[in-house]
């Protein structure tokens, strides 16, 4: 039964595959300390779909892998067999209560699509809409929970080494599970696909399918089947040779780019709900016919926005939309923003702007997570200095993941801990960052975020909270003001009186006093461990009697004790700073 507990005999043998494979391709090692990544992605494939789906995960986490592990997953494809249409028959029966007949006027037996997870296949309504249908796995959970409980035991081993290595596996089995837990949960994506269809399904030219409620279950998703190929088709297509139709093709390219950032923006700083994986091949192009083309009333600040000195949006409200329409698919990975954080990437935009190191990382600091002791000071400078170079690039130069990723751990050496719904945002930026510097390479979404981001505040700037604010201020600096003769020669009188303390702080004095404790430490367990040595060697060499010399032995061992504990955590701390810098 796919619910029943696992057992240890299905542990054992799947445990002993993984060991296997892992060996064979020296897959643990490499992917703690990021090295060989197509060595580990040839055992993930191996490995089966719960790896396979791993791997498709972290491919977008750029903050828990380095940018050539992001490369190498990417390449992973699925590979797993579809299911018999009965087993499909016997899935939609248990999960709907009714037969595909029942709901279907057509349903093709053959999936044209089979993934890790489920498979796809097309379909009919009975009132003759077309839809696609996406039939779970029957026995994928219960691979997932039995691979999940694996990933848990092995994660309990590395922690008992002294150094795991580049990247924290606790953090990345997180991930794993939360992403995985998610992705089997079909009732997770049909929420989400019936928000960001409420959202964006007719903005401008964007279209969203519509999910079928109730034909869909946490196995079972039923949708709109949408026209349209990836628009990696559309980017990729050659110009005409006719010079006047090449540049009609580049206007429109311009414009899709155009549309394709500003739908974005609004789903960020208006909706807060954005598609956090807006790769080619989640977004389709399509053309449409004569009768197909409807007017809309889009908001005029969405299309009027200046995006650049030499680019705005050409369409009008009211206005006809053009020929072509973008479709957004698979509602698995989105993002959800609070009004804080909104706040605060707004901040981090217009901070960028300035190119003032000091107010971008006040800004990071707000929308960051603090894991201990902060240096704010060492912060600024350290992010100042790697983001000099960066600052005079253009977008397009920018590599994202590798950015990314040097700024993550820009960040964990300095106790902060990014907002996972920032890295998700920052994820998405640059994955459509990549589709639109394709399309038109001189529009940036920076510049169009830029705008979206001051209107934001502006609209969020409540002028009679912040008078009334500013007057409380200033009513209690009124109060104080008659008090300050006396205070300043109250704090004469204390100078005067040689009563006065100054304290000085100086850049690292906290690591220092940590240093002269550790000193100060051994030197008193070396004090002791002399003490004990020279009185054993009394009591062994100068008492007659048996017990007192045995009470001298164990005074000699309780030293060695010492002496070898403090030896062996001398080589770990060795050992770690070696593999450090190897």
């Amino acid at each position: 039964m796919p619910n029943s507990p696992i057992t240890r005999h299905e542990k054992r043998a799947r445990l002993f595959t993984i060991i296997r494979v892992l060996k064979k391709y020296d897959a643990a090692r490499n992917f703690i300390h990021q090295q060989n990544p197509a060595a580990v992605r040839k055992a993930l494939e191996e490995l089966g779909p719960t790896f396979i789906k791993a791997g498709q995960i972290l491919s977008t986490r750029p903050d828990l892998v380095s940018p050539a592990y992001i490369t190498e997953f990417r390449k992973l494809q699925d590979n797993v067999p579809a299911d018999d249409f009965s087993t499909v028959q016997q899935t939609f029966t248990a999960q709907t209560g009714k037969t595909i007949a029942a709901v279907f006027a057509s349903f093709d037996p053959q999936p044209f699509a089979s993934a890790s997870i489920g498979q796809t296949h097309h379909a009919t309504l009975k009132d003759g809409t077309p839809v696609v249908v996406k039939v779970q796995h029957p026995n994928v959970r219960r691979l997932v929970r039995t691979d999940l409980a694996l990933f848990q035991l092995a994660v309990r081993m590395l922690r008992l080494t002294p150094e795991i290595g580049a990247i924290d596996p606790a953090e990345v089995l997180s991930q794993i599970r939360t992403s995985l837990t998610t992705e089997i949960n079909t009732a997770i994506e049909i929420k989400n696909g019936v928000r960001f269809y409420q959202l964006n399904n007719n903005d401008g030219v964007i279209r969203v399918p519509r999910v079928y409620t109730e034909y869909s279950t946490q196995k079972i998703l039923v949708t709109t089947a949408m026209p349209g190929k990836s628009i990696k088709d559309y980017v990729t297509e050659p110009l005409s040779s006719d010079p006047q139709l090449a540049a009609q093709q580049q206007a429109e390219r311009r414009e899709v780019a155009q549309v394709l950032v500003q739908n974005f923006i609004k789903q960020v700083f208006h909706d807060n709900f954005f598609h956090a994986d807006p790769h080619p091949g989640n977004i389709l192009f399509y053309r449409v016919t004569t009768k197909d083309k409807t007017r809309h009333t889009v908001a005029p600040q969405t299309l009027t926005q200046r995006l650049t000195e030499d680019s705005t949006v050409t369409i009008q409200k009211g206005a006809p939309l053009p020929d072509y329409r973008l479709v957004y698919l698979d509602f698995g990975m989105m993002g959800t923003l609070t009004p804080d954080l909104v706040d605060g990437m707004a901040n981090v935009i217009i901070a960028l702007t300035t190119g003032d190191t000091h107010e971008i990382g006040k800004a990071i600091l707000a929308v960051c997570n603090r894991t201990g002791t902060v240096d704010e000071e060492e912060f600024y400078g350290e992010l100042g200095s790697f983001l000099a170079p960066y600052l005079t690039l253009g977008l397009g130069q920018i590599d994202f993941p590798v950015m990314l990723y040097n700024i993550i751990a820009l960040c964990r050496k300095n106790n902060l801990q990014v907002r996972a719904e920032i890295t998700l945002l920052v994820k998405a930026f640059g994955s459509l960052e990549g589709i639109v510097a394709q399309l038109d390479p001189h529009l940036s979404l920076m510049d169009v975020a830029r705008p979206f981001a001051k209107e934001y505040l502006k609209s969020h700037f409540n002028l009679r909270r912040e008078t009334e604010a500013g007057m409380l201020t200033l009513l209690q600096a009124l109060h104080t003001l008659p008090q300050l003769p006396t205070q300043l020669t109250r704090t004469l009188s204390t100078f005067n009186q040689g009563q006065a303390r100054l304290t000085v702080k100086y850049k690292g004095q906290e690591r220092l006093v940590d240093r002269l404790e550790q000193i100060a430490s051994r030197l008193s367990i070396t004090i002791i461990l002399a003490a004990i040595i020279l009185g054993s060697s009394l009591l062994v060499a100068g008492s007659p009697h048996s017990g007192v010399a045995r009470l001298g032995v164990c005074g000699y061992v309780i030293a060695l004790l010492i002496i070898g504990g403090m030896a062996g955590a001398h080589l770990r701390r060795w050992f770690h700073r070696w593999r450090h810098r190897k």
